[in-house]
């Protein structure tokens, strides 16, 4: 499979070399420096592009990658408010497009299992719910998309909660996100439950980013030569 990468940072780098691991042919780089090469002939060849930029660039990305033709898979966060759009143009247009705020296998299983365990401590109004998130010094949003996917989890099954805030909550319908930023920790994500009697948590802590980088060549592989709006999902059957 011919592969197109944007945005060539540490992530870019994890990927380039998992997808040469896996036999698939990088066959442009798109960077800061080298924008105009979204209209080479070597970037229309892909079969997909995979962008990990920046909240400011992604959507002019994808813009560049469909006029271009080429199918989009994209973990960038902090850009959605433009995804109804993404989500029209893959309609309407017959573009492809693959979001996941994570592309770890284990954060989508954690996914699940936080929508499951939400359920649960829908019926158990003792026990109210925080979150923790921490990430490197150079991550640009605050909370982390996987944050927010997990957030949305919680809130699609508890009553009781109505949105999620960062860092304090200001009433007790909300779900607190403290968003801790040290080092270079590659992310780590913890839901707490707290009653009067005890603490219920679950945590996913990533090693390093070959999980993601992984996780984001397989959907590579996953998308080819499919049409619309795809996500772990479609993948998983989560």
């Amino acid at each position: 499979m011919k592969i197109a990468l944007v945005g060539y940072g540490k992530m870019g780098k994890a990927i380039e070399q998992i997808a040469r691991e896996r036999g698939h042919e990088i066959v442009s780089i798109i960077d800061i420096n080298n924008p105009q090469d979204f209209a080479s002939e070597a970037f229309r060849s892909a079969d997909v592009a995979i962008e990990f930029t920046s909240p400011a660039t992604a959507y002019g990305n994808y813009l560049k990658c469909f006029e271009a033709g080429v199918p989009v898979v994209s973990g960038t966060t902090g850009w959605l408010d433009k995804m109804p759009e993404i989500k029209r143009m893959c309609t309407e247009e017959g573009k492809t497009f693959f979001y996941a705020s994570n592309f770890s296998i284990g954060v989508n299983i954690f996914f699940a299992v936080n929508k499951y365990l939400a359920k649960i401590m829908n019926n158990f109004p003792s026990y109210d719910v925080r979150m923790t998130e921490v990430h490197h010094v150079h991550k640009l949003d605050a909370p982390s998309g996987t944050a927010i996917t997990l957030a949305e989890g919680i809130l699609e099954n508890i009553d009781r909660k109505e949105r999620w805030t960062l860092n304090t909550a200001e009433a007790p319908t909300d779900l607190p996100i403290q968003a801790i930023r040290e080092g270079e920790v590659p992310g780590i994500h913890e839901i707490t439950y707290e009653s009067e009697a005890d603490i219920i948590s679950i945590k996913h802590d990533a090693k390093s980013r070959a999980g993601f980088a992984l996780g984001a060549v397989l959907a590579a592989e996953f998308t080819a030569g499919k049409k619309g709006f795809l996500g772990m999902s479609d993948m998983f059957h989560f």
